[in-house]
């Protein structure tokens, strides 16, 4: 049995916009079922997940992203996965000089997941290095017998590697709108276009982006930024400062993330600037980015990047804890995990308008909002003086009672055994 809550059950209830935010969709969905019924209901639906998982022989993602990068939405998702079934995730290329074409397998989280990376040699054109790696994942697949399996998406320039298989499944988990940002391959849109039409499902990584796909196709899914509400909470009790975090002076105001694009310099230089007797701790990896235009004074600290571990520790020495994004095409429908994150470490949060914080966390007044320097600055101020409101604090308590990757997960699994069935019956019906 799955040892998880959750008030979805497919057909019957779910909306992003209660405080459960955990799934919309263009279905409609009647009332919710009594308590009785809702609890015989989930333990029907977790044994037959269950069952539904044990038939999948593996799930194949294929990412963007790297899984030593930054630990997020694809790493907390899949290694949910890998406990009921083989997970392989397909990174980018590594390419160097004389290499020979082979993949390379690593593993993590203790052995479940299966990191899976093509070497390839230096000087190919984009379509001979697609082709190399169209051999190797067919070589893969028949190498594992991979019969019934799920392909999972993150990124639609996947397709020039793996349009040529049928998998039981194919899940389009539209995390991020990837065209928007730097360096975005000019193929992207079109390819996006052809996962639209093979994927069987589309979740998305938070409401604004449901919003702009929903017209697109018939099965698409809110699955807003969720959180890890034990490993964030610890923030909340008394934490060893880290030595490169000790020796800076309070009030400390701090971020962590990417920085990149979407990341709002000016605002920070401008704040920095304005109040010197402020600490700025920025906590992440810089990246699309020269290092050198970000702003330098004695009040502003990069710490580069830290493990997922250690993030708590930095947050419990934290005064508040700010979303820095710029408003440009890079961040129209971005749902920054990092919302509830710092909210369940108990951190009063100060965001620019970002339009899946400020719906729901800004309306809820759980986050204070504000753009341009000297309101960002001002609602610094009314953060600091919120640490002690007991009331906010038991609002933000109360809203994130709803949230959790468990969660989030399951009714993701709920809806791929619903869509499945689904299509399986119709081709059933086809064959015959």
């Amino acid at each position: 049995m799955f040892d998880l809550d959750s008030d979805f059950i497919p057909g019957v209830g779910g909306s992003s916009l209660s405080s459960e935010p955990e799934v919309s969709s263009s279905s409609t969905y009647s009332s919710s079922p009594s308590d009785t019924t809702r609890t015989a209901a989930k333990q029907g639906a977790d044994l037959s997940l269950e069952a539904y998982l044990s038939t999948v022989s593996a799930i194949i993602c294929l990412s963007h992203l790297r899984w030593d990068f930054v630990y997020q939405r694809p790493q907390h998702l899949l290694s949910r996965f890998a406990k009921h079934t083989r997970l392989f995730f397909f990174e980018e290329p590594y390419f160097s000089d004389n290499a020979q074409p082979r993949l390379e397998m690593q593993e993590r989280e203790n052995g479940r997941v299966t990191i899976v990376v093509a070497h390839l040699p230096h000087g190919l054109t984009p379509e001979e290095s697609d082709a190399k790696q169209v051999e190797l994942l067919n070589a893969f697949m028949a190498d594992h017998d991979l019969t019934k399996t799920v392909f999972w998406y993150y990124t639609p320039m996947a397709l020039e590697i793996s349009r040529q298989f049928n998998p039981a499944l194919t899940v389009f988990d539209c995390m991020d709108e990837l065209s928007a940002f730097k360096f975005a391959p000019p193929r992207l849109l079109e390819l996006e276009a052809e996962l639209m039409t093979k994927a069987d499902v589309v979740f998305t990584g938070g409401q604004s982006l449901y919003e702009a796909k929903v017209g697109r196709h018939k099965e698409v899914y809110a699955f807003p930024s969720s959180i890890d509400k034990v490993h964030f909470g610890q923030a909340r009790q008394a934490q060893e400062d880290p030595a490169d975090q000790a020796n800076i002076p309070h009030p400390r105001m701090g971020f962590f993330g990417v920085v990149d694009e979407r990341f709002d310099i000016e605002l920070l230089r401008e704040v920095a600037l304005a109040r010197p007797e402020w600490q700025f701790v920025i906590i992440g990896p810089v990246v699309k980015i020269d290092p050198a235009i970000l702003p330098s004074s004695s009040n502003i600290h990069y710490l580069g990047g830290k493990s997922y571990q250690e993030l708590p520790s930095y947050l419990a020495g934290w005064d508040v804890a700010m979303l820095l994004f710029a408003h440009n095409e890079s961040t129209k429908y971005i749902s920054p995990t990092k919302t509830p994150e710092y909210l369940a470490a108990g951190r009063p949060v100060v965001s620019t308008s970002i339009r899946d914080v400020v719906r729901p966390y800004g309306e809820q007044n759980l986050v204070h909002i504000a753009d341009g320097a000297e309101a960002f600055e001002a609602a610094l101020v009314k953060a600091l003086a919120q640490k002690e409101d007991k009331d906010w604090r038991r609002r933000t308590d109360d809203f994130l009672a709803g949230i959790s990757w468990d969660k989030t997960w399951q009714n993701m699994v709920r809806l791929m055994q619903s869509v499945a069935k689904g299509k399986s019956a119709k081709e059933k019906a086809s064959s015959t």
